[in-house]
């Protein structure tokens, strides 16, 4: 037997206001419509679910059955519309977002700690990975990326300026191997290589010329799959690192790290966050976005 769910509301109705007319009211009906509704139900089931005077109704044994059937399912179903509608719409609920090693440690990382302060009750889930993702596939809301060539059915943001690559190396180790004068002197050092956690494949190293691009395939004897770890090889002076700057900037700036080949390296495309049409209007995913723009606004060109 199908639900009769307009029919189920009706009753509802009656049971919670006490009167035909007032469950009228709170329907925004007719007082008739009310009445034949609750006649075409009482019709379908075969018994009457309401005695009724002229002063009041009252449920029936049937009535009071179908009550304490059909409450609980009617509060659930009140609740979950309630949930649908503020869902997205307030400073709540989850948030899950997909970036790269670099993303995190320049933007996202730095701005969580503030970020849920502000906000605690959103819940935020990260998914830090180095491939293409099917936001909507993978059940995210928004992922960040170089660039804002993205599907047709999303948007991008664009959250900083455009990234300058830097290669970098310890004050020790260039004392003790020389520097760079060149990309092609890269292959004469030890190079820390960065290989991507989804393609596996190592990032490569690419520079500009008087001909345009082009990429040096560097060796050495340490390769790592995650940002930290390149940063504190590094530091360490077993290496040179290719990166963007700004994944450095506190070691740069603390005299841990020293650049090297500036004038052979490109800038890249900004930082993007983008995400699908629909969630526009999702109010956890906009304050966050407000959120970075707000951290990053010198950054912004």
């Amino acid at each position: 037997m199908r639900l009769p769910l307009a029919t189920l509301e009706v009753f509802d109705a009656i049971v919670r206001h006490g009167s035909l007319r007032a469950a009228a009211h709170s329907l925004g009906v007719k007082p008739s419509t009310v009445s034949h509704q609750l006649k075409a139900l009482e019709e379908r089931l075969g018994t009457a679910l309401f005695i009724r005077t002229t002063r009041s109704v009252s449920l029936t044994e049937a009535g009071r059955a179908l009550k304490r059937g059909a409450q609980p399912a009617f509060d659930q179903l009140s609740d979950a519309l309630e949930s649908a509608r503020t869902t997205g719409h307030a400073a709540r609920g989850t948030l899950k977002l997909t970036m790269s090693d670099s993303a995190y440690n320049q933007l996202i990382g730095p701005a969580i700690k503030s970020f849920s302060q502000r906000y605690p009750e959103i819940e935020i889930e990260l998914t830090v990975s180095e491939g293409m993702i099917d936001l909507l596939e993978q059940g995210l809301h928004a992922g960040f990326r170089l660039g804002d060539k993205i599907a047709q059915n999303m948007v991008a943001v664009r959250l900083t300026g455009p990234q300058r690559l830097l290669v970098t190396a310890s004050p020790e180790y260039l004392e003790k191997r020389g520097r760079p004068e060149k990309p092609e002197d890269l292959l004469d050092h030890n190079c820390i290589r960065y290989r991507f956690q989804t393609s596996r494949q190592i990032a490569p190293w690419n520079f500009k010329g008087a001909e345009g691009d082009y990429s040096v395939e560097v060796g050495g004897n340490l390769i790592v799959n995650t940002l930290m770890t390149a940063i504190d090889l590094t530091k360490q002076g077993l290496g040179l690192l290719y990166t963007f700057q700004d994944d450095c900037l506190e070691e740069l700036d603390r005299g841990q790290l020293v650049s090297v080949l500036d004038e052979h390296l490109s800038l890249l495309p900004g930082l993007y966050i983008y995400f699908p049409r629909e969630y526009r209007s999702m109010m956890p995913l906009r304050l966050f976005i407000d959120h970075l723009r707000d951290r990053g606004a010198n950054r912004l060109v």
